[in-house]
């Protein structure tokens, strides 16, 4: 008799179990936007992310803009807690040490955050290798131009990006001059407005606009003035296929679905996490038909190569 019983209990216990959720198994799912998800950059993605990742799990996703300060993020955090939310990310480095804070209160909760240090296990940080990004840009400037001069103008001089646009113009082209100018500011489009004339009043002919916010504003002007830009972080081209000669593309929609699918499988870890060509979430955008057939060809042969070694063209083996 004893069998049945405990029979029934395993089967009770094993059907009461059903439907709560596993360790790690996705609920629902928030994203904080430092400014706007209709930038056309940067907050854009991440909010095609989230939906991305509602259409592949069928959860509830909520969003909150303008999210730039802790004050304001805590009040987020703690109405997303109360949905049921435990999956967040917030979209920019600014949420590393915000979710650091955080992460003792709300430990059911996993925080992901961008190019910042996680210092918990339920907060992750996500960054792209976007050193190469730029080298191959920058390839693609230094063929390009017709002055020998070529520019950067970005937000920060800490983005890998810049470096690597250095490097990949020199490479390509030992003639060119590059000029780099730095906003202060991911949004300042006046000031970056301001660079873009002093630079094309010298002569620079193709420019990298690596800013989010001031980004297509720059873009639009050097259509304006028949000159040409590489695209930052989102495919371009639509802004114009005679000025935009190819983008370097973060593809943050899919990073975003990739670390939620991570996650709902328990297998998400905390601490700082990088991508790069070989994850398949960093590529270069559609070519300008300006940008010769033969030369496309010698370019991503090399970002294979890249892809398989570690090495970029003016790297040894």
């Amino acid at each position: 008799m004893n069998k049945p019983i405990w029979l029934f209990v395993f089967i009770l216990l094993f059907l009461s179990g059903c439907g709560q959720p596993m360790k790690g198994e996705l609920k629902s799912v928030g994203l904080l936007v430092p400014e706007t998800i209709n930038d056309q950059v940067w907050g854009t993605k991440g909010y095609k992310g989230l939906l991305g990742i509602q259409s592949s799990f069928g959860v509830d996703v909520f969003y909150k803009e303008h999210m730039d300060s802790e004050e304001v993020v805590q009040k987020a955090v703690k109405e997303f807690n109360e949905r049921g939310v435990n999956l967040i990310f917030g979209h920019g480095d600014e949420y590393a040490q915000y979710f650091n804070n955080m992460s003792e209160e709300y430990p059911h909760i996993h925080f992901v955050c961008f190019n910042g240090d996680a210092k918990a296990n339920n907060v992750t940080s996500l960054n792209f290798e976007a050193h190469a990004m730029g080298f191959f840009g920058g390839m693609v400037a230094g063929e390009m131009t017709e002055t020998n001069k070529v520019g950067v103008i970005s937000a920060f001089e800490w983005q890998p990006e810049v470096n690597g646009f250095f490097e990949g113009a020199l490479h390509e082209n030992p003639d060119v001059d590059v000029k780099v100018r730095f906003v202060e500011h991911w949004d300042d489009v006046e000031t970056a407005l301001v660079f873009l004339e002093e630079m094309t009043a010298a002569g620079v002919d193709v420019i990298y606009p690596a800013g989010d916010g001031f980004n297509v504003p720059l873009i639009e002007r050097l259509k304006e003035k028949g000159l040409y830009a590489i695209g930052f972080v989102s495919e371009q081209s639509d802004l114009g296929e005679n000025t935009v000669l190819t983008s370097t593309v973060q593809h943050v929609d899919q990073l975003y679905e990739l670390v939620a699918e991570e996650y709902n499988r328990g297998k998400l870890e905390g601490g700082n996490l990088f991508y790069d060509f070989k994850d398949g979430v960093i590529s270069m955008g559609e070519f300008s038909p300006l940008v010769d057939e033969a030369y496309q060809e010698k370019l991503e042969e090399s970002i294979e190569i890249y892809k398989e070694s570690g090495k970029l063209p003016n790297q040894d083996f």
